[in-house]
């Protein structure tokens, strides 16, 4: 097997000594895993960043095989982790893409609407200009996964903040109910964290 695309980094896990596994989400062929040789180094720690866009090329002897991953850096989000608030929601639309979807199947639906949330994490001044982009990818994503009975978000034109935090207040539990119940990681707790960071923000 092998695949060569673009893709966006989702989540790094440290493995052995120098490696480490990365899950990145494409367009065509959904989110992948793969072992980076030196993926620990200090030449790949920046590459390795959820949220970047990379060329990856994935190669396995076999579909049951974890691939092993080589990767080009074509647009990087490291300044924003200078950032608490940018950073937080980066961590967590990324964790969320990475611990939600199976591996291997296309969801181009998501992948398009992930890039867009990343997009306008890095381009709006103010969380005002992404945080609505954000709930609405997480009523896609639960869409995308079957879960009909989603909460649908009804913005204003111009949303104030209660109706932002409305509405993560919304989605946040469909997520918990549908996705998250069963599952031992803690993978909410990123959530958490930007939902408080963007209280503190506004209060």
């Amino acid at each position: 097997m092998r695949i060569e695309a673009q893709a966006i980094i989702c989540a790094v896990r440290s493995h052995g000594e120098h490696g480490a596994i990365v899950r990145a989400m494409t367009e065509a062929h959904g989110l992948l895993g793969g072992y980076v040789r030196g993926g620990r180094s200090r030449t790949m720690r920046p590459v390795l960043m959820p949220s970047n866009i990379v060329m990856g090329d994935f190669r396995a002897r076999t579909e049951d095989q974890l691939a092993g991953l080589t990767v080009e850096l074509i647009h990087s989000r490291a300044p924003l982790m200078a950032e608490p608030l940018a950073a937080a929601a980066l961590d967590w639309a990324t964790a969320l893409t990475a611990s939600a979807l199976p591996e291997g199947q296309p969801y181009p639906h998501i992948y398009g609407a992930l890039d867009g949330v990343l997009g306008a994490i890095e381009a709006a001044p103010a969380a005002r200009g992404w945080a609505v982009a954000l709930a609405r990818y997480e009523v896609l994503l639960l869409a995308e996964l079957g879960f009909g009975r989603a909460p649908s978000v009804v913005m204003p034109a111009d949303p104030e903040w209660r109706d932002i935090l409305g509405a993560l207040r919304e989605t946040g539990q469909a997520l918990s109910a549908n996705i998250f119940a069963e599952r031992r990681i803690d993978v909410m707790a990123a959530r958490e964290r930007l939902v408080d960071r963007l209280k503190r923000a506004v209060a």
